[in-house]
């Protein structure tokens, strides 16, 4: 395999062309627009033929540009090994990133909703970061539970927090930014419950 453009030649001066155009992506996107590679090369003040080296595409730099991407987890460094302590780290740590970012957030929402069928995964909103995190805080129960019940689970917890959930609690709830957040905390904390006591939602 070829190795990615910014990895060839000099790689200082790729780096930072390739940060200035994200940091142009983000900045627009956090201003309500879908930005293309050449919007974010005229921001960035980088040729339109260097921008589309490093992004063929504008889902390729929406990709990039998404506030969720670096994140491998939202587990601290020394991470409890209650299950809901966990659990509520997790969610704590999500919801405050969503909540910081929601200008670019609920644009990539928007921007999933507006993708034709079939073309759903091919943003970072769809590709289910967060059930990854969820996940890696629930991994205690693998000793009661199995792959498949805590998966469930998994995506009940999903369904009641992020942008999604945001957006309803504070535009339809009429909800805090703060309120919303705590009203996350504790859906995620009672589903945990629910399932400790009577097991995961059942299979459809």
């Amino acid at each position: 395999m070829s190795r990615p453009y910014v990895d060839v030649g000099r790689t200082g001066q790729k780096r930072r062309t390739l940060d200035a155009l994200v940091a142009a992506a983000r900045q627009l996107v956090a201003d309500g627009a879908a930005p293309t590679v050449d919007d974010a090369a005229l921001l960035a003040g980088v040729a339109r033929s260097t921008a589309y080296r490093y992004f063929p595409g504008q889902r390729e730099l929406l990709a990039a540009a998404h506030p969720e991407t670096a994140a491998t987890s939202m587990l601290p460094e020394n991470p409890p090994a209650d299950v809901a302590e966990r659990l509520d780290a997790v969610v704590v740590a999500f919801t405050r990133m969503i909540v910081e970012t929601e200008g670019q957030q609920r644009t990539m929402l928007r921007l999933s909703l507006e993708l034709p069928v079939g073309q759903e995964r091919s943003l970072p909103l769809r590709q289910g970061r967060a059930i990854a995190w969820i996940a890696e805080a629930l991994a205690p129960l693998q000793q009661q539970m199995s792959e498949m019940e805590i998966h469930r689970l998994v995506l009940a917890i999903r369904s009641a927090t992020g942008i999604e959930s945001l957006v309803w609690l504070t535009d339809v709830g009429g909800l805090s930014r703060e309120e919303a957040v705590a009203s996350m905390r504790w859906t995620a904390g009672a589903l945990l419950k629910r399932a400790l006591l009577d097991g995961p939602p059942e299979r459809g």
